[in-house]
């Protein structure tokens, strides 16, 4: 399994916002700079963001977008669930009627624990931790 361009971007975006967390919202192109990321793209991750409730935006000259939390209230998961959609390793964790054999599917049962450990890590680290985490690594 890979994530996304989308899930990796939709990190980067929400993480160029906690940065400037409480300091007022931030432009798009800003973002787009920062993180080296297409405008058009950036414009398409918003959008599931603000529908997740992550993200706020303000219009006008003073205008642009920002976290609706704190980051130390966000984690991944919200993050990944917002631009990805739900997160599985096989369709059958989330919709066992897809499959006749997932009452009796062992190998269902080791993806279903695997999704749930995927998910308990990502829930388990807040946007704050990536930015600890990023600037250890900028020293």
């Amino acid at each position: 399994m890979k994530l996304s361009t989308r899930g990796r971007y939709g990190t980067r975006l929400m993480m160029e916002l906690a940065l400037h967390f409480g300091k007022g919202p931030v432009l798009l192109k800003d973002i787009s700079k920062a993180q080296d990321i297409s405008l058009k793209y950036l414009g398409q991750l918003i959008i599931p963001l603000k529908i997740a409730g992550l993200i706020k935006s303000t219009r006008g000259s003073h205008g642009g977008y920002f976290l609706s939390r704190s980051p130390d209230k966000i984690n991944l998961s919200e993050v990944i669930k917002a631009v990805e959609g739900p997160i599985a390793f096989s369709e059958c964790v989330d919709v066992p009627d897809i499959c006749y054999r997932s009452k009796t599917c062992a190998a269902r049962e080791v993806w279903e624990k695997a999704t749930r450990q995927f998910n308990k890590t990502l829930g388990s680290i807040t946007l704050a931790e990536m930015l600890n985490r990023q600037e250890a690594k900028s020293g």
